[in-house]
């Protein structure tokens, strides 16, 4: 009887998520048609590579971000950990190698320790996700600073600008980073044992650690992974602005959250797909490049992007209460 009521609930999340898959791909398709019809040069393809440039990093930063929030956590650190990533690996490059081997490695390293520390707070020392990452983001800011002496890192080899300057086949080398990132978290999240384990503790943390996961190590490896993509961001940006940076990366965090909600992953854990935070993460690209070919007030942008978070947050919570059924307000556990 249990296993049908299970049968049955994960067929009405999955019909959730594709309807709102849908939904979000159609007005990403008519948000598209719109901006076209009003905004100079919106159509060319010139500008749809421009828009898939200027999404490559955060949708780099939206796959680990996904998992995290299956996790019901967040992490507010990403966008400062990829400042100091992206000034690690531009120091790399600056010192010891001509080759951008190294600065990969560098900044996948120092993002995997900022991964190993949110991951420990959260995982082991319980701290609030939310407490334990604001906490990383003031440190990582801090620390770009200070090993950079509040000074860009310039003058690198021109091997460093491999992965955000080359154009491959004429589409820009970070639009192939996202693709793949996507790509394998894609395939993660929906055929691996570690994925499903991510969606289990999300949906109900009690039952996952009853059934015998180790919900901690989970979780850790959760946050470790994400580290590591924001070092993997933050070189992308690094090599792409020819310069390690340390004041770049302002608001990413937000800018990632904010896709993988417009995408329909909950905030509550345990829904949302990687196919979801794609076309989030398009959707909002489109809605930024179109307001300001149409040359709208930066400001009314702002209050824009906010609708669009708020509205991808009241369905969020309606789609919550249609899958508890009715009379109770909640998803289910």
């Amino acid at each position: 009887m249990s296993s049908d009521v299970a049968a049955t609930s994960g067929r009405t999340e999955r019909g959730w998520q594709r309807a709102a898959d849908y939904i979000l791909i159609l007005a990403t398709i008519v948000e598209a048609i719109v901006f076209a019809s009003i905004a100079p040069g919106f159509g060319s393809f010139a500008n749809a590579i421009n828009i898939a440039l200027s999404i490559a990093v955060t949708g780099v930063l939206a796959v680990g971000m996904t998992a995290v929030i299956l996790t019901a956590g967040i992490d507010l650190s990403v966008g400062s950990v990829v400042a100091l990533t992206g000034v690690a690996g531009a120091m790399a490059a600056a010192h010891w190698t001509s080759s951008i081997a190294l600065p990969i490695v560098v900044a996948l390293i120092v993002g995997a320790i900022t991964g190993v520390v949110n991951g420990s707070l959260v995982a082991y020392l319980r701290v609030q996700p939310f407490i334990a990452t604001l906490a990383m983001l003031t440190i990582a800011r801090g620390a770009a600073f200070i090993v950079s002496g509040g000074r860009s890192i310039g003058n690198l080899p021109d091997s460093f600008g491999l992965i955000g300057r080359s154009v491959p086949f004429g589409i820009p080398a970070p639009v192939y980073v996202m693709a793949a990132v996507m790509l394998v978290g894609a395939f993660v999240l929906r055929r691996t044992v570690f994925g499903r384990r991510i969606y289990a503790i999300g949906g109900n943390p009690e039952a996952s650690w009853l059934a015998g996961v180790d919900t901690q190590r989970v979780i850790f490896y959760v946050y470790l992974l994400n580290g590591i993509l924001a070092g993997l961001g933050g070189l992308t940006l690094a090599s792409r602005l020819g310069a390690g940076v340390p004041n770049s990366g302002l608001q990413y965090e937000l800018d990632v959250i904010a896709a993988v909600v417009v995408g329909g992953t909950s905030l509550a854990g345990g829904r949302g797909t990687i196919v979801g935070t794609f076309w989030g993460t398009v959707f909002i690209g489109v809605l930024t490049n179109g307001l300001n070919l149409a040359n709208v007030d930066p400001y009314v942008q702002k209050v824009a992007l906010g609708v669009v978070i708020l509205i991808a947050a009241i369905g969020d919570q309606l789609t919550g209460r249609a899958e508890a059924g009715p009379g109770t307000g909640h998803a289910p556990g």
